[in-house]
Formats: C-alpha cells, sequence, structure tokens
C-alpha cells in the first residue's frame, strides 16, 4: 500500500505505470483494478477559478489518509492501493488526486476506490484556499456531494 503527498505536480498515468510495473508478477493473480483522478476545475460555486492552494498538516494529513486505505484494505481484502495528493499550488486541469486500489474481484475495487475517495473529501485534514480570476480569494468550505440522485438506480 502507499500514500504519498505530493508538492509536485504528478501524472496519474505514469504513476499507476509505475504502481503497476512494480506489482510485477502479482498483476497476474490481481482481477480488477478501480481508478480515480480528481482534477481542479477553474470554477466553483458560479465563480471562474484561477488556481488554488491545498494546506495540510503533513503528519495529521499522512495519518489519516493511511488510515482511510488501512480500512479499505481490511474491509474488502485488498491487494493493493495508492493513493497520491497534491498540495500546494494547484491549476485548473491539473491532477489533485489519484485513488487506485487492486482486488481479486471488480466490486470490491469500485467500492473499496469510492469509499477512499469519499472519506478522503468529507474527512481528511485538507484546506483550500481558491483564488479567483477577478483577483479574490476565498477558503473552500464545502465540498461537492459524492452522489448524484440523477445516476442512482
Amino acid at each position: 500500500m502507499s500514500v504519498r503527498i505530493s508538492p509536485q505536480p504528478f501524472d496519474p498515468l505514469d504513476e499507476l505505470r509505475r504502481f503497476e510495473d512494480a506489482l510485477g508478477e502479482r498483476r497476474r493473480a490481481i482481477g480488477a483494478a478501480a481508478t480515480f483522478v480528481g482534477t481542479m476545475r477553474d470554477f466553483n460555486e458560479g465563480v471562474a477559478v484561477e488556481s488554488m492552494v491545498l494546506e495540510h498538516y503533513p503528519e495529521m494529513t499522512q495519518k489519516h489518509l493511511e488510515r482511510i486505505v488501512d480500512t479499505a484494505v481490511e474491509r474488502w481484502g485488498l491487494d493493493e492501493a495508492l493513493v497520491v495528493h497534491r498540495v500546494g499550488e494547484v491549476r485548473p486541469g491539473d491532477a489533485i488526486v489519484l485513488v487506485a486500489v487492486w482486488s481479486a474481484h471488480r466490486a470490491h475495487a469500485f467500492e473499496s476506490c469510492r469509499f477512499i475517495m469519499e472519506d478522503l473529501k468529507s474527512s481528511a485534514p485538507f484546506w483550500k484556499q481558491e483564488r479567483t480570476r477577478d483577483g479574490g480569494a476565498r477558503w473552500v468550505a464545502n465540498n461537492t456531494p459524492g452522489s448524484s440522485d440523477e445516476f442512482a438506480t
């Protein structure tokens, strides 16, 4: 399992490729993988956003992310998990977070990937300050909801 907080931009596909390459022969025994990549939008709450700064307390945030992953691994019996999260200045289109899980079964992969992402968005100790195109700055108080009734079946 790997959790990394990165002050530098990262390419989610490169991260996945390196992680899967490191799995080597173990990859043959894994039946499913699920991934989520979150990127920064250029708007929020109807306002154009130019950039965002993500702040955190390094040790607290690292421990929280590791605890989320450990919970998912135990609950769904995951073979592997990878979380990479940006901090510092982020611009529209930049990857903010990568969550990837590997499991014997697709249901476990989908469910655990979503669990990690939803907990991360709702509970992880990150603070976000947006810089708007009009030169203002504001702290993000609410996250977007993690589910939508329009897709419920």
